[in-house]
């Protein structure tokens, strides 16, 4: 049986769904706001042992918002920290050290070591939960048996790591993080993957991601709907590429295909 998804009064196509990761399925800065802060924080250590700082606000080096504490409170969804993959990151910050007279090679070094330890942390707190009316609607695609995948900036070992402390990991069929594609968002390339695995043509699938780079690699690979997820608290204009934007779950409902 086919099914079409209905979303603020419209049927799309449906024989599939490719979810991002971040900030669509969980909370993203209740997972990536510590990991930012303590490599943040390491850094500005680093230089400041040499006498040195950051070459712009620090706010600026991932694209953060800080309180007087230096607690992130918010992020821009264009920026680094939401649309770079870890090492795209950590490139950026080892930057920093090489501006302040750090040799490259030493600076990356340096940076990887700090990212070792944030994410150890990460870890440890496993700070990972499903965004709000998730799970029921994971649960009608799967009694609908509509195959589901990850498509995700992140690596793939992470993305497997993190579902699993949401314990959502069953619900999906396929994740492709960024060690196993070449070009990574909005490059279409992850799609296609995605929709090889779950055996659906992209001209056939739903694609629901939070930042517009979502939005470009699912209209680049001809996807049914692109839909963007931003929730009820934060601005959407960044968007601007979805077909639809929706600020909860609970504006899905899959439908039989009457055709």
């Amino acid at each position: 049986m086919s099914f079409k998804l209905h979303v603020q009064n419209v049927a799309y196509p449906c024989e599939g769904i490719l979810f991002d990761k971040d900030g669509t399925l969980l909370e993203f800065l209740q997972l990536w706001g510590p990991w930012a802060e303590t490599m943040l924080r390491q850094l500005e250590e680093a230089l400041t042992d040499r006498g040195s700082t950051f070459t712009v606000d620090c706010g600026e080096v991932l694209g953060t918002k800080h309180d007087s504490a230096g607690k992130i409170i918010e992020y821009d969804p264009q920026g680094p920290l939401a649309i770079a993959t870890v090492d795209e990151s950590n490139g950026l910050l080892a930057g920093q050290l090489y501006a302040a007279g750090i040799p490259w090679n030493e600076s990356i070094t340096m940076v990887r070591e700090f990212s070792s330890v944030a994410m150890q942390e990460v870890r440890q707190n496993k700070l990972a939960e499903p965004m709000a009316g998730l799970l029921p609607f994971l649960q009608q695609c799967r009694d609908a048996s509509i195959p589901m995948a990850v498509v995700t900036s992140d690596s793939t070992a992470a993305a497997e790591a993190h579902l699993d402390w949401m314990g959502i990991r069953s619900f999906f069929t396929s994740i492709v993080g960024s060690d196993r594609i070449t070009l990574g968002k909005p490059d279409p390339e992850s799609i296609m993957l995605a929709c090889k695995e779950l055996h659906i043509r992209p001209d056939q699938a739903i694609v629901i991601g939070d930042s517009n780079g979502d939005m470009q690699m699912g209209r680049s690979a001809g996807a049914s709907c692109v839909i963007g997820f931003c929730p009820q608290d934060q601005a959407a204009n960044h968007l601007y590429d979805a077909n639809v934007i929706i600020r909860t779950y609970e504006e899905l409902s899959l439908f039989p295909n009457e055709n």
